[in-house]
């Protein structure tokens, strides 16, 4: 029975969707009604979220299109037109085309689907303006990371030094001159006592006593630094005229240069004379080149990471052979209480599966602490969910031939799963578990982060501080690290296919 367009537009337009429902068209109609209430919802709730401080829907509606006011007209606008064209394909379903078939408007979905992508770019506050006029700030940490083997290595220097002591208290005395060792560089430095540097009230700062640093004894002709330890041993290099303090050497090994003593921070409870050290140092490249920390300890790391997930590997599959039979629904159904106990354990691997190893890795380092046990803990408990779904979906599809002929001889139930459905398991059983190390060798690197060991904590500790060349090693190793062992695990799977 067609109900006439009149009704069916009419009920489309109090409910979008309850035209089409009772045109017989109830899928399209729940889809639209659904679709449009989600969409209204979304709509409203971006509303109340923009504008949260006003109280009444009028204000809210004012401050979001004063904040936003192209996303406020354009979904508004398109709530509207999937309104009107819904109206509009229940007026058509109401009519028999030249096939005699009902046909609604094919557009009516397309423009739902704009519709939530309008929404959605909104939510998501893509910015594709922002995305090219800033990609250069981004250009910089990513050339790090792309190129980062600058920091793989640190060449072996010798660095020679020489000090004294300066007062900062221009009426006390200043403290004795210890002589320098013969053949040894040394420094000197006038005057002896001065005022440190401060700042005005304006936060800008005013020099303190300008002194003249003498040294002799360095290599000639070569660069030597500043370096000034405040009386609690803070150690820093002192600028001068917005330049850090460094000077050349003569023919002689000799040196002069001058700048004024610089400001420090003296806490009120300090007392006694407040004695300084100024020192000067030549660094001198040996040529000898050795494994920097960032590398050795990346190399440690990714041998944890790849024996984590070796680990969480071999746990799982332990764990999950037996429960992939009791996840088996041929090997189950015999009886009520085997059919129930298959409900049971599918419902508690879906449970454990659906929970992301990252929650399982912070309930694991609650359990047992930091580090790559918590880590193990975490792959494992995953592990044993998917791999049990996989197996038990593996069991699930064996031929059924062999598993009649064994239990018409009258064997039982183990002898059946030892001769009919264990040989037929192994090649897919085989597959699964190489391709699940492969993923939790990838999922130890995440789950690092929130300290279950592994490379993931290392990387996040140096993005944290932002050497992105440290963190660059770190992500090259991984990458490596993932497409070995995806191109080991598919040699594998050959194997076995």
């Amino acid at each position: 029975m067609i109900i006439p367009a009149p009704i069916t537009a009419l009920a489309s337009f109090i409910l979008p969707g309850l035209g089409q429902c009772l045109n017989g068209k109830f899928r399209r109609g729940a889809t639209l009604f659904f679709s449009f209430s989600t969409a209204l919802g979304l709509f409203l709730w971006r509303v109340a979220t923009t504008a949260h401080r006003e109280i009444l829907w009028s204000g809210r509606f004012a401050k979001t299109f004063q904040l936003e006011g192209g996303f406020l007209i354009v979904v508004g606008l398109g709530l509207i037109a999937v309104w009107l064209l819904g109206i509009w394909d229940a007026w058509k379903l109401a009519h028999l085309n030249k096939e005699g078939k009902r046909q609604g408007s094919p557009w009516l979905f397309v423009l739902v689907l704009t519709l939530f992508f309008s929404i959605g770019w909104q939510i998501s506050e893509i910015d594709l303006r922002k995305l090219g006029s800033e990609a250069s700030e981004a250009w910089v940490p990513l050339s790090k990371v792309l190129w980062p083997w600058e920091a793989s290595y640190d060449a072996v220097t010798n660095t020679t030094e020489a000090s004294t002591t300066i007062l900062a208290d221009p009426n006390g005395t200043p403290p004795e001159i210890v002589p320098a060792q013969e053949g040894q560089p040394s420094i000197t430095v006038f005057p002896r006592k001065g005022v440190l540097s401060s700042l005005d009230e304006n936060n800008d700062v005013v020099p303190g006593t300008l002194v003249t640093v003498r040294g002799k004894g360095f290599f000639p002709e070569e660069e030597v630094q500043l370096w000034w330890a405040d009386a609690m041993g803070n150690e820093f290099r002192p600028r001068y005229e917005s330049q850090y303090v460094t000077t050349l050497t003569d023919s002689a090994g000799a040196f002069q240069v001058k700048f004024a003593m610089p400001y420090r921070l003296i806490p009120p409870s300090a007392t006694g004379p407040h004695i300084h050290t100024v020192m000067a140092r030549q660094i001198q490249d040996t040529g000898e080149i050795v494994a920097s920390e960032p590398l050795k300890l990346t190399i440690n790391l990714i041998i944890e990471t790849i024996f984590m997930g070796m680990m969480a590997t071999f746990f799982g599959i332990i764990l999950a052979i037996p429960v992939s039979f009791l996840a088996a629904k041929n090997l189950m159904s015999g009886s009520r209480l085997g059919i129930s106990i298959y409900y049971i354990t599918r419902t508690i691997l879906n449970i454990i599966r659906s929970i992301e190893p990252l929650i399982w890795a912070l309930i694991a380092v609650v359990w047992v602490g930091l580090g790559p046990f918590a880590g193990i803990v975490a792959l494992t408990i995953h592990s044993v969910a998917a791999l049990g779904k996989l197996y038990s979906e593996a069991i699930e599809g064996i031929d059924p031939g062999p598993i009649e002929a064994i239990q018409a001889t009258g064997a039982t139930k183990l002898q059946t799963i030892v001769y009919a459905v264990i040989p037929q398991m192994i090649p897919p059983f085989v597959s699964f578990t190489i391709y699940r190390w492969d993923i939790n060798v990838r999922m130890s690197t995440v789950i690092g982060m929130v300290g279950g060991g592994g490379i993931g904590f290392l990387l996040m500790q140096y993005i944290r501080l932002l050497d992105y060349k440290a963190a660059g090693i770190a992500v090259w190793f991984i990458a490596v690290t993932v497409s070995i062992l995806d191109y080991v695990s598919a040699r594998i799977r050959e194997r076995f296919n």
